[in-house]
């Protein structure tokens, strides 16, 4: 089985999860949430196997990378880092309510894969002929994967959050507000490291750590907007909706970086 029809299944997969954790957070379900879980789990056990399965192909064609160069690839990577930080998170508080804001994440970006993207496997351009490329992206979005976590969780705690801790489906208001910090921390950390060795990219492949390029500002407007909810919240005390409305800020601040400079504001990342 090619890697393309094994990431179509994943992507079919992936509605049904998300379906699954919104039906049991809607009817109290925990039995459905379970089911939910363990589909999870499937789904991102065959998206591995057709991440490895396109990287393995790409060598059989003679241009032999990582699968995670352009858009699409950079999609299906996405998705995956989003359901498996999720995962995580649901082995260590073991509340699967939160999957049914945090999985239709995933199921998206691979749709928008999988019905907007070119899906060939292509040779590299000189700019990503690095090893660097491996770092910089998976650092970038294991870091954007923790920011969506961080923003299904503020979702919750907007519209479904309860003060009873002792709601099966859900954690309490402390603890999701502490899944809230903890994610966007981790983020933030991984964002950074991004950034660096990014920096270190550029300088081999452009000569010069920072051009101002969009992606690159946009990368540093975003890493800001999370150090200052990172600052409100040690420095300011803030909590409950106000951290929970900055997660969903900046996440918006991510899409943008991701999405709306590709779209928008050509400059030296326009390939990706």
């Amino acid at each position: 089985m090619t890697s393309s029809s094994l990431l179509s299944i994943t992507t079919f997969l992936y509605f049904g999860t998300a379906l699954g954790y919104l039906v049991a957070l809607v009817f109290k379900s925990p039995k459905t949430a379970k089911l939910s879980s363990y589909l999870a789990w499937i789904t991102t056990a065959v998206q591995t196997a057709a991440i490895i399965i396109r990287w393995v192909e790409s060598y059989h064609l003679g241009v032999g990378h990582a699968p995670m160069t352009n858009m699409y690839e950079s999609l299906i990577f996405f998705a995956w880092c989003i359901v498996l930080a999720y995962l995580l998170l649901e082995l260590k508080y073991d509340h699967r309510g939160l999957g049914a804001a945090i999985a239709p994440f995933a199921f998206l970006a691979m749709a928008y894969a999988s019905f907007g993207q070119d899906t060939g496997i292509k040779p590299l351009i000189p700019a990503l002929k690095s090893n660097w490329l491996i770092a910089h992206v998976v650092t970038c979005f294991l870091g954007y994967a923790a920011f969506a976590v961080a923003c299904g969780s503020g979702i919750i705690y907007l519209f479904f959050g309860r003060d009873d801790s002792k709601n099966r489906m859900l954690p309490g208001r402390d603890i999701l507000e502490e899944v809230i910090y903890q994610t966007v921390l981790v983020g933030f950390l991984l964002l950074t490291a991004g950034i660096a060795t990014g920096a270190v990219w550029a300088d081999q492949a452009w000569g010069t750590y920072w051009s101002w390029d969009p992606k690159e500002t946009w990368s540093l407007i975003t890493w800001f907007v999370y150090a200052v909810m990172i600052h409100a919240r040690l420095m300011r005390g803030w909590r409950g909706r106000r951290i929970a409305w900055m997660s969903l800020i900046g996440f918006g601040t991510v899409l943008f970086t991701y999405f709306g400079v590709n779209m928008l504001l050509a400059g030296l990342h326009s390939y990706a």
